[in-house]
């Protein structure tokens, strides 16, 4: 992949049912998929994309709810409150570049890929190495 994409935009939202009750109007569909990532201690609602000219992959939006009390979510939403979360980006292989940023200097999260809502491996990137901004890296089914 020559350009990176945006694969999706991570909201954090304290009521998972009315925030996507107001995103399926304001977004005009229905989440594509609803369900818990037990490992991340998250429940998630995943928004598809619009359509794109120059690309068939279009950004989506991902609102995240805590399943229980010690969730990264929990924490970020009585710091900080509901809002954007994270960005996600999509990366060819993953492996390469967390070994490309770590020895660039950037902060990761994660050194070694994990499973992510869809099935995909994802890493995350400290918000320290992005000016503020939490990043997710995801690696495109093949």
């Amino acid at each position: 992949m020559s350009n990176p994409l945006v694969s999706h935009i991570g909201i954090a939202v304290e009521d998972l049912r009315a925030a996507v009750k107001q995103y399926s109007i304001l977004l005009g569909r229905e989440p594509e998929c609803v369900r818990e990532v037990p490992d991340q201690k998250v429940k998630v609602a995943i928004f598809p994309g619009g359509v794109s000219k120059e690309s068939s992959i279009s950004t989506r939006v991902e609102l995240l709810t805590p399943i229980s009390d010690d969730s990264p979510i929990s924490r970020f939403l009585a710091s900080r409150g509901e809002g954007m979360h994270h960005v996600c980006v999509y990366v060819d292989d993953i492996k390469a570049k967390l070994v490309e940023l770590k020895a660039a200097g950037f902060k990761l999260i994660d050194e070694t890929p994990r499973i992510g809502a869809e099935g995909n491996r994802i890493a995350f990137v400290h918000p320290s190495g992005a000016h503020g901004v939490l990043l997710e890296l995801e690696e495109r089914a093949r």
